[in-house]
């Protein structure tokens, strides 16, 4: 199966022409005509970036996710291309009307109009593994209804397995694969799109994220209807508001383009180091602005999770990278375990003050993350840096934030944006207020463990007694099968001698 669905790759990667991505190099200007005289049969007068968009539609849902995500980085590719990929955000082509309303009545086993009061014939947005349609509920609520489309596990248990194969080969034929964990941060990918895969789940997800930010200034998350919540179908809360990448429209207005930028930062730090649960899938198709200038997020089936460790870790490394402490970076890779502990300190230092030292004081505009993430690998690379799957989310969700704030205020200092927050949330945790903070979040155990104490140390200390004539007695029968074994060996040594005085 994984053999049929790599030659489909091929064949349409063929039939809408992304060879040429490939032969456009001009070392291969002889093979590019070769292969145009060849296939002269071909019709490709659509513009290259509209058949690369067709192609990763055909492709299904996990090529039209990449898609998405290269639509976030404008700065790296042409803006033909960039602009055609920004479609498969929100406008991938929907299905039927038919498939909408068997799916319906197949969850609530219902009549639709038993369900609903009104629902709109035409989705307010398509993407590519759900459509969305809005709907009015019997008691006059407007609600956003997000319907899964149909026959997909089937198409991405696929496609999981042929990424699973080629991540395989990559670890066993390139010297990078194993330390780059490609299979891990596959078996990451597949678990998330599973996750995509039951609305139920990604409600449970919509409405934590509700709850972290209830009531906040910054980020409004619409609420969930879960009485009319199944495994294919979402209802919740209608949101209004203006696409994020429409600028234009919200500088009419009257929005602040600047200030919304670094507001998108500190949302973006807020889940990470606050509540280590973010919104994993942060591209413009799902970001709205709201009348009162507030960001509204919607499309909450990719979420990332940090434990308290990861968010320790990335915390310090941030601020080190702020303050310019490279041997600060270096020595959390190595306390981590990410790098290894031979690692000479000094010289992963130098390597990576070499990478960042550049894009200091500059504004975003100026700089290629691209570029420096490459520049990051080739140094992790030499210093056998091992990357961590869990952390794959988070390094493609920072892309999408970088393209966002890229998009909304070229002139955005990251750097000056961020450093005020991370500090203050270090000083919580570690500072004065940290300590108290988690005294006061064990103080309910208190209750429960101070009278368990005595009961407690005793036990501990039965258990050491136990221990220890435990181990005296597994001693002393050692030592018994000690001198058994030699006295046997004694006892057969005379009995030789013995025979042999008798016989001779």
């Amino acid at each position: 199966m994984r053999l049929f669905r790599l030659l489909k790759i091929q064949y349409v990667a063929f039939q809408f022409g992304l060879d040429e991505f490939v032969l456009n190099h001009s070392r291969l200007r002889v093979l590019r005509i070769v292969v145009k005289t060849l296939t002269f049969w071909r019709k490709l007068d659509k513009p290259r970036g509209v058949r690369l968009r067709l192609a990763l539609e055909k492709l299904g849902p996990i090529f039209v996710k990449f898609g998405q995500m290269l639509s976030t980085r404008r700065d790296l590719l042409p803006h033909d291309i960039a602009d055609e990929l920004a479609k498969l955000q929100d406008q991938v082509p929907p299905f039927s009307l038919q498939l909408v309303l068997a799916t319906l009545e197949k969850e609530y086993d219902q009549k639709i109009n038993e369900v609903f009061l009104e629902f709109s014939d035409i989705p307010i947005a398509s993407a590519s593994v759900a459509q969305v349609h809005f709907a009015v509920l019997h008691d006059g609520t407007e609600v956003a209804v997000k319907i899964l489309r149909p026959n997909l596990e089937p198409i991405i248990t696929h496609d999981v397995a042929l990424m699973d194969t080629g991540a395989w080969l990559a670890e066993t034929l390139w010297s990078d694969g194993k330390r780059l964990k490609l299979r891990q941060v596959v078996s990451e990918f597949a678990r998330h799109l599973d996750d995509e895969l039951d609305l139920m789940r990604e409600a449970a997800n919509c409405s934590q994220l509700r709850r972290n930010f209830l009531n906040s200034p910054l980020l409004l998350v619409p609420e969930v209807y879960w009485d009319y919540c199944r495994n294919g179908v979402m209802v919740m809360e209608r949101v209004k508001g203006t696409p994020i990448s429409h600028v234009e429209r919200l500088q009419a207005q009257g929005i602040d383009i600047p200030q919304l930028a670094r507001v998108g930062v500190e949302i973006f730090f807020t889940q990470v180091f606050r509540d280590g649960y973010f919104h994993a899938d942060m591209h413009p198709g799902n970001i709205f602005v709201g009348a009162d200038s507030r960001y509204i997020a919607v499309d909450f089936g990719i979420m990332g999770t940090l434990s308290d460790q990861d968010k320790n870790y990335l915390a310090q490394n941030f601020l080190a990278f702020f303050r310019r402490d490279y041997g600060r970076v270096a020595q959390a890779h190595v306390e981590a375990g990410w790098a290894p502990k031979n690692t000479r300190v000094d010289d992963f230092e130098s390597a990576i003050r070499a990478v960042c030292e550049p894009i200091f004081d500059k504004p975003l505009k100026e700089i290629s993350f691209g570029r420096v993430l490459f520049q990051l690998f080739q140094a992790s690379r030499q210093f056998n840096v091992e990357i961590q799957p869990q952390l794959v989310l988070l390094q493609k969700t920072l892309l999408n934030i970088e393209g966002l704030g890229r998009d909304l205020d070229p002139n955005l200092d990251l750097w000056k944006t961020a450093k005020p927050f991370l500090e203050h949330w270090m000083a919580e945790q570690i500072g004065l207020r940290g300590f108290t903070s988690r005294i006061q979040k064990e103080a309910p155990n208190w209750a429960i463990i101070l009278p368990e104490f005595p009961r407690l140390i005793h036990q501990a200390f039965a258990e050491n007694r136990n221990h220890a004539l435990e181990k005296r007695m597994t001693d002393l029968v050692i030592e018994e099968k000690r001198q058994n074994r030699l006295l046997l060996l004694i006892a057969i040594l005379l009995a030789g001698l013995l025979f042999w005085q008798i016989f001779h």
